[in-house]
């Protein structure tokens, strides 16, 4: 049998790097056919380098501009890196370093008004034109001030220490975007990112003058380093757990997403940003009893052309959802022109999905027969694999959405973009409509 004798059922891409159609056998089995010329697996090494130094979903995720800028932005830091060193050298033998007859706090004093001096600059120069993070830059700052004391591990802890400070700069980078976003009203991201540096530079440059003073107190007394470090670090941690608490976000992530609906079920009332913010889990982070996956490729959850079609029954979404029952694992697939508010849509019915699966619907108020008909109808299937969500979850779903949209725009959530974090893949089934022609 041809290629072109098999039924194509749909098609699927990951940006515009990689395409696969799927194809109906006769056995019932899905037939998966690659581009020959951007083949997934013949340019592994490629799709790796590109998966850890670009952004997902390049080129069409970013500007035009942007390969030129990082070209010409990598030789600079490239540069900066060498010159860098270059100027570490020179400082170290300037401050002492080899030399019998300095000091320690010499040395850091000297080190302190180098820096102090920079900052000034960049304050000036701005003027004219998140909590793992900082746990994370804790414990490096405490393995820098332990490593004299373990003179034979001395090399491994602070390169250790370093590592970790480069995961803190790149965490740190991009929970400072998403705040900016979130933060600038009137288009003005650059005026407020230079605003928020300068601020940032003002305050490090008084714990520097401060320092100045600290360092004769401690540079010989290693308990009163110990106690200062303890109590600066505490201050640290609470500092920055009051600063997240004080964020608004509109967007929805996945774990204010489910708050909003678990309140939504049981109370038919959609609570705003204002509400959720507080109660969204920070320190130990989101924990769902499912695992769900969004934005999957089709190969992953399915071969069969008969599940294939069974998840497409009552389905009117841009999304199709798979549930793999003993695996505890919901992949939702994504159409082609799936927007934000259909992969909100699409995260909302995996989340009911797991609260029928879960949960005690029993005191909801939302349609609460349908939901213990539903829960039902979930717990009398036998334990294998069911990828299919049948009709009546997509049902239901049409009903109740419509309404719990309008709830989030009304009680003032963003719902033109989201933080759900879906992958790049995006498959587009054929309509019974074109199947015809």
């Amino acid at each position: 049998m041809t290629d072109l004798d098999m039924q194509t059922l749909c098609t699927e891409s990951y940006g515009s790097q990689f395409a696969r159609r799927y194809q109906a056998l006769p056995n019932g089995k899905l037939n998966s056919k690659t581009d020959a010329s951007k083949d997934w697996h013949l340019n592994s090494f490629h799709r790796i380098f590109k998966s850890i130094f670009l952004p997902q979903g390049y080129p069409e995720s970013v500007s035009t501009d942007y390969l030129a800028y990082q070209f010409w932005d990598t030789i600079q830091a490239f540069a900066s890196s060498i010159t860098g060193t270059l100027a570490t050298q020179a400082v170290l033998k300037g401050v002492g370093v080899g030399d019998e007859t300095s000091t320690v706090a010499a040395a850091a004093v000297t080190w302190i008004l180098k820096d102090g001096t920079g900052m000034l600059g960049r304050i000036a120069f701005a003027w004219s034109k998140g909590l793992f993070a900082d746990v994370l830059n804790d414990v490096a700052i405490f393995m820098e001030i332990m490593a004299p004391a373990f003179p034979a591990c001395f090399t491994l802890i602070v390169c250790t220490s370093g590592f970790f400070k480069c995961i803190v700069g790149v965490a740190g980078g991009a929970t400072r975007a998403a705040l900016t976003m979130h933060q600038a009203r009137r288009d003005n991201m650059a005026d407020v990112s230079a605003k928020d540096g300068s601020q940032e530079t003002l305050v490090n440059l008084a714990g520097l003058l401060f320092s100045l003073f600290l360092i004769p107190l401690v540079v010989d007394n290693l308990p009163l380093t110990y106690a200062f470090y303890a109590l600066f670090t505490i201050l640290h941690l609470y500092a920055n757990y009051q600063a997240v608490r004080a964020v608004c976000m509109e967007t929805l992530n996945r774990a204010r997403l489910h708050l909003v609906l678990q309140h939504y079920l049981k109370r038919e009332e959609v609570l705003g940003p204002a509400v959720i913010n507080p109660q969204e889990p920070l320190l130990l982070g989101f924990r769902q009893q499912l695992k769900i996956t969004l934005g999957t490729p089709l190969h992953t959850v399915t071969s069969s052309v008969a599940d294939f079609q069974k998840a497409l029954e009552g389905n009117a979404s841009n999304y199709l959802i798979f549930f793999n029952r003993p695996a505890g694992v919901i992949s939702i697939l994504l159409h082609r022109q799936a927007d934000s508010v259909d992969v909100i849509k699409a995260y909302t019915h995996a989340l009911l999905l797991e609260a029928l699966l879960c949960e005690d619907v029993e005191n909801c108020a939302l349609e609460r027969g349908s939901l213990l008909n539903l829960q039902h109808q979930l717990c009398k299937e036998s334990g294998k694999e069911d990828p299919r969500i049948n009709s009546e979850m997509h049902q239901f779903l049409d009903r109740i959405f419509p309404k719990f949209l309008a709830g989030l725009t009304s009680a003032g959530w963003v719902t033109s973009r989201n933080l759900l974090g879906p992958e790049e893949w995006r498959i587009e089934w054929l309509s019974a409509e074109k199947k015809m022609l």
